[in-house]
């Protein structure tokens, strides 16, 4: 089954968007009170076996159930009878709001992520209708069930083949920007593309935002910083409103949109760039990061704006997208290793040139580090590959179409054009 997100901006009516907000301000309502019966039965088995802390902790029968979300969407009726409110809200929704509880407590389980968290006012910015019967869209508008018809800007269509099975509605910006992610589905299997072609691998950085291993560099945008101090003069007029009057929201709202806008600008800078890469290459290898521990560090704030982990996750779709294959590496002393004799150069992170004293191979030290991914690339996956032959995603792409026996590594490897 092939499954993609297509996003659309939507343009509700005044009385759409009332109704939108207060399905949110429903469901983080449903979400609260889930997660409150969740915590207070853990908060009840964490007591001592022969007492229980009447301050801490409720007092639940032993034989009470864990809160899973079969029994909370069971409860679900027996809500909407002592909150009416509920029922304004479509059944499947409130499901999914529980539904996306226990996705995040399972989650903390199996993956260490953190703890649910209550959310609060304004927080809850997007519901999710699960399943459509016939296709939602049609002659500008979308149908969205309990809401109505909403005007919508279908920038690109639907392919053919494709059935929509979600749609989620998206609040951006302090709720005055509405989008929706439409879920299509194909009934057909993608086989993993092969390595194959030329290959390459990349070094992100600071200083620039990438090296690749053929020595072409790519300066970093500094998306934040560029725009720090209209965001700063914008937070300080915030500042001297009148905490939640009318004049307050507006200057909230500028905030809101400014920051929006330099998420997307990080967004397509990151979209353009994956396909640069793309049409460099076939076979992509880059550096398994620890994203998580670099937002951490003393560089957390060139490091988030970077936004290394956004760019992977891009990277890896756009390649499967175009029939390119891409890999992550160890990145462990890839910045201390000899790319020619393999030898360990020991050199600090101020040091930005690579000499060698065994070989006497010098290079810049990001140049060097990407020519060591590429080699434990080429290492991790077999050199003769076969034949290969593009897959039905190519279609959507209109990209590389590669019939040629092809051997990952080879320079001189023979691969066509892209297709126009």
């Amino acid at each position: 089954m092939l499954m993609m997100n297509y996003r659309y901006r939507i343009y509700p009516s005044a009385d759409q968007q009332a109704q939108m907000l207060e399905w949110l301000e429903v469901c983080r309502g449903v979400y609260n009170y889930a997660l409150r019966e969740l915590k207070d039965w853990l908060a009840s088995r964490k007591c001592d076996v022969d007492r229980c802390s009447l301050s801490k902790e409720y007092i639940i029968r032993c034989d009470t159930p864990f809160p899973s979300y079969h029994l909370q969407q069971n409860n679900l009726p027996k809500a909407k009878k002592i909150n009416p409110k509920l029922k304004k809200v479509h059944s499947q929704v409130l499901q999914t709001t529980v539904r996306r509880l226990h996705d995040t407590w399972d989650n903390f389980r199996s993956r260490g992520f953190g703890f649910p968290r209550f959310k609060k006012f304004g927080q809850f910015k997007s519901f999710l209708y699960p399943q459509f019967k016939n296709n939602p869209i049609g002659n500008g508008k979308i149908d969205l069930p309990k809401i109505g018809l909403v005007a919508i800007n279908l920038h690109r269509p639907i392919p053919d083949g494709f059935m929509v099975k979600q749609v989620r509605v998206l609040s951006r910006a302090r709720h005055t920007q509405w989008y929706v992610v439409v879920t299509i589905a194909l009934d057909v299997e993608i086989p993993d593309n092969p390595p194959h072609g030329r290959a390459i691998g990349i070094d992100l950085g600071l200083e620039k935002f990438l090296t690749t291993s053929d020595g072409t560099a790519v300066e970093r945008p500094k998306f934040f910083k560029a725009l720090k101090g209209e965001l700063k003069l914008l937070q300080r007029r915030a500042s001297r409103k009148q905490k939640r009057s009318k004049n307050w929201e507006k200057a909230q709202v500028l905030v809101a949109r400014l920051h929006h806008k330099i998420a997307n600008a990080r967004k397509d800078f990151h979209l353009k760039t994956a396909h640069l890469l793309c049409d460099q290459a076939e076979t992509i290898f880059a550096e398994d990061l620890n994203t998580v521990g670099l937002n951490r560090g003393m560089l957390r704030t060139e490091c988030i704006d970077a936004s290394f982990g956004q760019f992977l996750d891009l990277l890896k779709w756009v390649c499967w997208k175009r029939g390119n294959y891409f890999e992550r590496v160890d990145p462990k002393g890839t910045s201390q290793t000899c790319p020619e004799c393999g030898a360990t150069v020991q050199k600090p992170l101020k040091e930005r040139q690579h000499l060698c004293p065994e070989c006497g191979y010098r290079t810049h030290r990001d140049h060097a580090a990407a020519q060591v991914i590429r080699l434990r690339g080429l290492e991790s996956v077999p050199t003769d590959c076969g034949e290969w032959k593009p897959p039905a995603i190519g279609v959507l792409s209109g990209e590389h179409q590669f019939t040629d026996k092809c051997y990952a590594g080879m320079l001189n490897c023979e691969v066509k054009k892209p297709a126009p």
